[in-house]
């Protein structure tokens, strides 16, 4: 048993993690079926595009067409981390202060899969349709967040193109026993909480002023 109860609030940060990354899987399914209906949404007249967040691999993906997005890197943003902690104000005349969220970097390789494997227009023509939805937002639209991320203080930044955190796609592909894809990477970056405990302080109401007085 550890003191001031930090192993059950540890716990409790850590589940919350994994809800959260759960989260961002729906609100990256929900974005895609509110952008692309005609591709992945439930009124398609043909067989609509599953969005799946396996490992990129013919073993796993077993529902063809799919888009996969395979959440292949988790990092903290350093760029976007803050030292400030925020002040509440609460009703017994103390206030509670807690530490920055911290900033995280998910990041998706994201590929399309279709019923054959040598069908590489239909491939590219998914692919290309949605790197150009996914390029028109800088964050996710609040409409689409799910679970914990509707809650956010601050926006989800998003962004695609940018360099693949992987040593070398190739050796990537490899590693999944695999002939390479073509991939988009996308990264969106969530808030999280520390693990550190509130601290609450009282407030001072009362100022003393001391001076002299010239009569």
């Amino acid at each position: 048993m550890t003191s001031n109860g930090l192993l059950p609030r540890f716990k409790l940060i850590h589940k919350q993690a994994f809800k959260m990354l759960h989260d961002l899987d729906l609100t990256l399914e929900e974005f895609l079926k509110a952008e692309l209906p005609n591709r992945f949404g439930d009124s398609v007249s043909t067989t609509p595009i599953a969005v799946t967040f396996v490992t990129p691999h013919p073993e796993f993906i077993v529902t063809p067409p799919a888009l996969n997005l395979f959440l292949y890197d988790i990092r903290e943003n350093q760029e976007l981390r803050s030292s400030s902690w925020s002040m509440t104000r609460q009703n017994d005349g103390t206030a509670t202060r807690e530490p920055p969220l911290v900033r995280i970097d998910c990041s998706y390789l994201i590929t399309m899969w279709t019923s054959d494997l040598k069908d590489f227009a239909t491939e590219h023509q998914i692919l290309g349709e949605v790197m150009q939805v996914l390029m028109s937002y800088s964050t996710l639209p609040p409409t689409v967040l799910q679970g914990r991320l509707a809650d956010s203080d601050l926006p989800l930044r998003a962004s695609v193109l940018g360099q693949v955190k992987l040593q070398g796609l190739g050796e990537f592909w490899q590693a999944m026993g695999g002939k390479p894809k073509a991939t988009l990477n996308y990264t969106v970056t969530i808030s999280m909480p520390v693990n550190t405990e509130r601290q609450k302080l009282p407030l001072v109401t009362n100022a003393l002023v001391s001076g002299e007085s010239n009569g």
